[in-house]
């Protein structure tokens, strides 16, 4: 009530028309407010986004009123939500079998067809050279007998494994995103695949393969030698690692994973793993293994680093030619099938003399009043002394079959390093976990099949769904065969 009003009716007894005409003036008075305070909100927001969004927050629409908002672009925001298209849902299998391009039937083996019954119809979509076809698969079976399995075929599966594979190829050794392979499956082989499907078709190959990733991290504990080295990735939000290991036939993935000690006992366990192991110089291999093998490669680099920074420094130019001439040294002795046992020894030591003698008059504390390069050169020097004396630069002269780097497994993390700065890096942990699982058998494979082609992994797969048994899993009873026998106590 204004000021007017209030004294008009202050100390009078008010009649049921003047009460009526009172509330109707005060309506009137808060639909003016209520329009100016939304004009001034109105112009106000161009200046000041803020204050809109405050406005949702506080539950108040555009005109200050808390409630439900009627207006003309209210009800044109409810229509388009109801407008909204929404998911058609998972297509009734009736639906897809009709849609079928070919009907073939599948009998137990063993039996007379005519003693078997229609159990199951199924609509799988298989490639068959190079394009995609719907095959309806009528599954017949003797009363209370089990159906055939649809070979190629996992577990309630729509897809064969055939597309699981190209799939997870395009993905994790390409490094294409899910949208581009799904994309790429549709334009050459015309096969309707969305990113949905192509995520829950990777997520069951990576089940499917878990026993296969099981015998790969068991195999490479016993390899006689291994390369490893790790880089940075990400799940979700959250920095993390990468870590590869190579051996000869084998190789492990391990996404989304700490790079510290737990994380190598884990795959490399001290009482177990009693092989060669070629690393670089980081803190979690120092003095790990019995027997290693230090990455020349990242040693170098650093020499090199200084000798170009710093072109007029003699003492960076003087100390690169020298230590490269002891590494060709080495390579060249490693190489000499004359050499016998004894003659590598005597190699070593006079190789690890020279070494030495090159780095003991640098060879001195890093301080603070060090400039940067002066501190950069100071560490290479206490790094070569410190594994001289630990005895892992020479590693390769006694043992010819190793190579004097880890650049192996760098090339391996090429694909991974680009997947990362492009943002495509695991989302969860389960979907770090599913890349490591798959990544590492399709590597494994790379290096066991004399050819690796699509036509060569899915002749293995299909041989191992028909078997049960994988050649990773084979490889590792044969192992554990030829394994001495450990008495139990007592």
């Amino acid at each position: 009530m204004d000021a007017e009003g209030q004294i008009k009716f202050r100390g009078q007894r008010l009649t049921l028309e003047q009460l009526l005409d009172l509330v109707e003036r005060q309506a009137e008075t808060t639909r003016r407010l209520e329009a100016e305070v939304a004009r001034l909100r109105k112009r106000l927001a161009q200046y000041e986004p803020e204050i809109e969004r405050e406005s949702s927050r506080n539950g108040m629409g555009p005109s200050g009123t808390s409630g439900t908002h009627y207006s003309l672009e209210a009800e044109e925001r409810r229509r388009q939500r109801k407008r909204r298209k929404k998911s058609p849902g998972r297509r009734p299998s009736k639906l897809k079998f009709s849609a079928a391009q070919r009907i073939e039937a599948l009998y137990p083996s063993g039996v007379r067809r005519s003693d078997c019954q229609l159990v199951r119809e199924r609509a799988v979509w298989r490639l068959e050279q190079g394009r995609a076809v719907l095959v309806g698969y009528r599954l017949f079976a003797v009363p209370d007998g089990r159906p055939p399995r649809i070979p190629g075929v996992t577990l309630r599966c729509e897809y064969g494994i055939e597309i699981l594979v190209v799939l997870a190829f395009l993905t994790y050794v390409i490094g294409m995103s899910l949208d581009k392979a799904c994309a790429v499956l549709t334009f050459f082989s015309g096969l309707p695949l969305r990113k949905s499907q192509a995520d829950a078709l990777l997520r069951q190959l990576g089940r499917h393969w878990q026993a296969e990733f099981d015998a790969l991290c068991t195999l490479l504990t016993q390899a006689a030698v291994v390369y490893m080295d790790e880089t940075g990735w990400k799940v979700g939000s959250q920095g993390s690692s990468v870590w590869t290991f190579d051996a000869v036939l084998h190789r492990v993935f391990l996404f989304g994973c700490h790079k510290d000690a737990d994380t190598l006992e884990k795959m490399l366990p001290e009482d177990v793993f009693d092989g060669i192991a070629v690393s670089d110089d980081a803190a979690t291999y120092r003095r790990r293994f019995s027997t290693a093998q230090k990455c020349w490669a990242h040693l170098l680099r650093k020499a090199i680093r200084l000798a170009l920074l710093y072109p007029r420094s003699k003492r960076y130019r003087s100390f690169l030619d020298r230590l490269l001439a002891i590494y060709h040294d080495a390579k060249r002795s490693a190489a000499d099938q004359r050499l016998g046992e004894q003659g590598r020894k005597k190699r070593v030591a006079d190789m690890e003399g020279r070494l030495c003698l090159l780095v003991r008059p640098y060879w001195r504390d890093t301080t603070p009043e060090m400039k940067p390069h002066e501190r950069d050169f100071a560490n290479l020097v206490n790094e070569l002394m410190q594994r001289t004396f630990d005895e892992e630069l020479f590693t390769f002269v006694l043992h010819p079959e190793i190579e004097p780097t880890n650049n192996r497994v760098e090339r391996l993390q090429r694909s991974t390093a680009q997947d990362r700065k492009a943002g495509r890096t695991s989302r969860t942990a389960a979907g770090a976990y599913r890349r490591s699982v798959i990544q590492s058998v399709l590597e494994s494979l790379h290096v066991n099949l004399p050819e690796f082609t699509l036509a060569s992994v899915l002749a293995e797969v299909h041989r191992w769904m028909i078997d049960g048994t994988s050649l990773f899993v084979r490889q590792l009873r044969v192992l554990q065969e030829s394994l001495p026998v450990t008495p139990e106590p007592g």
